[in-house]
């Protein structure tokens, strides 16, 4: 990712400059009036001259900051955004934008220098994921449920807004279905209203158990419609029929991609998914967890390379649904030895038993994505999961432990 031309310490001068000039200022003008009662003309003059500067300063250090993120614990590279004309500079929606992915397609929009309000209620998401952004004048935050109708001038919508990890899209089944269907529903009257284009962030859970290997975008896929995991593969099949119900019907300019399994850093460290769990797991020494005897197979992607996808996607000419993967394809078991390799760990890995409903095998077919895209993942398995592994290191050193999330039901813990 690109980093700006500033160091920390520069960016720390410039806050405490901004910060001095919003607080001593103000108490230096409040109390000069008897000093002015007082004082000879030449030095009023000088006061003044150098008040001045002083704001000058300040106004200089803002147009500063506004040309760069700030480093925080989840986002330690300063980025730079770019300056465009209000021709160029388009005006994008991010519905969970505070989230693992979302925060990252933020990342990318804003050093592009576009104005971008994120919309999260904050079930998944978090705030310290786009603190590195809450000063910039091109970005807004608004705490919102994509359930409730929203109100916006925009361009742009990518709609990402939706639980993606089992335990947490079974906490609260109906609100997961809602969130597909009512705040896709939403997104798309917002988006016929002010005829911007929209992308909605699906899955590859949508072919459910597949029987065709790999999964191409024109297999059907096979779902259990009643199932614990049917409120989010159900959802999101809804949604996508939305989806295209709205570009046939009202000519909306729609965009649909099938997400496949994505780690990279801010994943939510108790979101029970695989790379997580494995990763956080092995950093302990806690016995690494597989479900079944480990012959399902599933293939990773790192979140640099599918947010280059949504945004290549986005801004390209193919509407149809895309997959967007990595075709790596690694056994359950494989993969828990994999990390437990890569972290050194001293880890056991304990075979429990299968959960309901869970894929024998997944692995995408991007020739769709190769062609019409021209994109494929860049970033390898080992080195995407070395990033990884480095930022959970830091989570863990920050939080002393953490206990990882089982395949049930499970509230995000915050």
């Amino acid at each position: 990712m690109r980093t700006g031309i500033l160091s920390k310490q520069t960016l720390l001068i410039l806050l405490v400059g901004t910060l001095f000039g919003y607080t001593v200022v103000p108490r230096l003008v409040e109390t000069s009036s008897l000093a002015e009662s007082v004082a000879v003309k030449p030095f009023t003059e000088d006061r003044h001259l150098r008040q001045d500067d002083v704001i000058l300063k300040m106004v200089e250090n803002n147009k500063l900051l506004a040309m760069h993120s700030l480093p925080t614990d989840r986002s330690p590279n300063v980025m730079k955004t770019a300056v465009l004309s209000d021709y160029r500079r388009k005006k994008i929606l991010v519905t969970g934008g505070a989230g693992f992915v979302g925060s990252h397609l933020v990342d990318k929009l804003m050093m592009e220098g576009h104005e971008v309000t994120v919309v999260d209620n904050f079930f998944t998401g978090q705030k310290k994921n786009v603190a590195h952004w809450m000063h910039h004048p091109n970005f807004s935050l608004v705490v919102h449920d994509v359930t409730e109708p929203l109100m916006a001038e925009v361009d742009e919508i990518y709609h990402l807004a939706c639980p993606a990890s089992p335990p947490h899209y079974q906490f609260n089944s109906v609100k997961t279905i809602k969130t597909s269907t009512e705040g896709t529903l939403n997104m798309l009257g917002l988006a016929k209203r002010v005829k911007a284009r929209i992308l909605l962030t699906s899955t590859s859970e949508i072919y459910g158990d597949p029987q065709v290997h790999p999964q191409r975008e024109d297999y059907w896929g096979n779902v259990n419609p009643i199932g614990p995991r049917s409120c989010y593969d159900e959802g999101k099949r809804v949604a996508e029929t939305m989806m295209y119900s709205y570009k046939e019907q009202s000519d909306v300019d729609v965009r649909v991609a099938r997400i496949f399994n994505t780690f990279g850093p801010r994943m939510h460290p108790n979101d029970g998914r695989v790379v997580s769990n494995f990763i956080i797991q092995a950093l302990q020494g806690k016995p690494m967890t597989v479900y079944g005897e480990g012959d399902q197979t599933r293939s990773f992607q790192y979140v640099s390379d599918l947010v280059d996808g949504l945004h290549a996607l986005m801004n390209g000419d193919y509407d149809g649904p895309v997959n967007l993967g990595n075709p790596d394809e690694f056994t359950m078991k494989e993969f828990a030895k994999y990390v437990k390799d890569l972290t050194d760990s001293k880890s056991e890995i304990r075979f429990l038993d299968k959960t309901t409903d869970d894929p024998s095998k997944r692995r995408p077919d991007i020739s769709l994505a190769k062609k019409k895209l021209n994109w494929q993942p860049r970033v390898t398995v080992e080195e995407g999961l070395r990033h990884t592994i480095d930022y959970f290191q830091g989570v863990l050193d920050e939080a002393g432990e953490i206990i990882p999330t089982g395949p049930g039901a499970s509230k995000p813990q915050n």
